[in-house]
């Protein structure tokens, strides 16, 4: 099967050859033709596996069709005419043909990135991304233009809408990307605001990593007899990804541990994750002070200093990110070889997704989770999701010493028995604890796991239902 083949436009088809594309993945192939006919889509799909062009190319080969406005002035020359007559610009909503709903800040920069490289050669279509962090008069700009496709992150969009920036009578697309992710956030209020300020003969396609329960109530309300396409692939189940737990004992024992794995000489970069943002913080800190390259990304950062964060690490200057759930969603860096569990994620969904930022375009990958001894449970409720078996590794110096967690022959987690709480770092075993440090970070009240902060409140990490620095 080949770009070709699907029907597209030459030119989107020249920008893929010069941007290194050979062959559509499954879910474009499925995706590209049906979105071209028109039809609303509901995809199920994970994440690597190439649905941005899969709802992006078909987009931009159906608004490239559409034959342009009658030429007049645009908002921007509008409101430089009104400054020339001295009287008081006024603003003229914009108009998108597009949009595209993301979770994340993230996730949607990289929509527009990789909407940019594929119409590099559609002189007249233009997107603009509108998001939290940004500063309103950036935006303001932005809108100004009047750009065909907007991709937005629902409480940003909200918030101009509101304020009459934002016109939805013209659009003719709708996308809906991680829909699953966007509902988890609590974003399904804002979600069914905006479908209902767009008009009822557009084109919707939804794509999530599942489509029943509130995503696929969501899913059948907004479409209107929607094809539907589940990916399921070997690429699902990860099976280019070596993954395997490690037992500790404690915060030391984890630390130390993650010291030592993060020294493997096949580890190109990584990506190591955190219940919360303060951890994220605390342990960039003390990787940096053990001499790694490190740098965390969570959603209390700026904006400016989450791009420059991403950009180090797209570049090489930043070998291992510390990163939230959400901070994480849609990082797309080839070079990232390991994935690293401090904390366990909550659900087994975000377990698949976070090893899923490495093993990216079919390269192999490792995923290795850290997990306390009372969090076998958990590690059970994974590999019940993923229908894996995930195996337990032991490194020597490194042993867990209560009772009970060395790997079984069958490599399954489970039936560990408490023991004491010793475990301690060995004469002459480094740790990037500080001096005198028992654990390497002060406790908070209620954690359980000694996996780093636990709050009170479930939602007191990234995966809060809604953060204003990621709206």
């Amino acid at each position: 099967m080949t770009f070709e083949a699907l029907g597209l436009n030459t030119s989107i088809i020249k920008a893929l050859t010069d941007a290194g594309y050979t062959a559509p993945t499954p879910v474009q192939q499925q995706a590209i033709p049906a979105a071209i006919a028109g039809k609303d889509l509901l995809v199920s799909s994970q994440t690597g596996s190439g649905k941005t062009a899969a709802f992006m190319l078909p987009s931009l080969h159906r608004l490239f069709a559409i034959e342009p406005a009658p030429a007049g002035k645009t908002p921007n020359q509008e409101m430089q005419a009104a400054r020339a007559r001295n009287e008081r610009p006024r603003f003229k909503a914009a108009q998108p043909k597009m949009l595209v709903l993301t979770p994340t800040r993230e996730l949607a920069l990289q929509v527009t990135t990789n909407t940019d490289k594929y119409s590099v050669n559609l002189r007249r279509i233009k997107a603009v991304s509108i998001l939290g962090g940004m500063p309103y008069p950036k935006q303001m700009q932005l809108l100004a233009k009047n750009p065909e496709i907007l991709v937005a992150t629902p409480g940003r969009l909200i918030d101009h809408m509101e304020s009459g920036k934002i016109d939805f009578s013209q659009l003719e697309i709708l996308v809906l990307d991680e829909a699953d992710r966007m509902l988890d956030m609590g974003f399904i209020d804002d979600i069914e605001k905006i479908v209902a300020a767009t008009p009822d003969n557009r084109q919707t396609m939804l794509f999530s990593a599942t489509l029943d329960g509130v995503v696929g109530n969501m899913a059948r309300r907004i479409t209107k007899d929607p094809q539907v396409i589940q990916i399921m692939s070997a690429a699902n189940k990860h099976e280019n990804i070596t993954q395997r737990v490690h037992f500790v004992d404690d915060l030391s024992h984890k630390n130390r541990l993650l010291d030592h794995l993060l020294r493997d000489e096949s580890l190109d970069q990584a990506v190591v994750f955190t219940a919360t943002k303060r951890d994220a913080d605390t342990i960039a800190d003390r990787l940096n002070i053990a001499g790694f390259s490190a740098a965390a990304l969570h959603g209390d950062m700026h904006q400016g200093a989450r791009n420059r964060t991403l950009d180090s690490l797209r570049r090489g200057s930043v070998k291992i990110l510390i990163a939230t759930d959400v901070a994480a969603r849609g990082i797309d860096v080839p070079t990232i070889t390991h994935v690293f569990n401090y904390d366990l994620p909550k659900f087994p969904e975000d377990y698949v997704h976070r090893i899923g930022r490495t093993g990216r375009a079919g390269r192999n990958g490792h995923a290795i989770s850290l997990v306390n001894h009372a969090e076998g449970m958990n590690v059970k409720r994974i590999e019940r999701f993923t229908k894996q078996l995930i195996p337990v590794n032991v490194v020597e110096g490194y042993e867990p010493k209560k009772t009970g967690s060395a790997p079984r022959s069958s490599a399954r987690p489970g039936g560990w028995k408490p023991g004491d709480n010793r475990g301690g770092a060995k004469p002459g075993q480094r740790s990037f604890s500080k001096p005198g440090s028992s654990s390497g970070a002060p406790r908070r009240e209620g954690s359980s796991t000694g996996g780093g902060y636990k709050g009170s409140n479930p939602r007191s990490a990234d995966g809060q239902r809604r953060s204003y620095g990621d709206r």
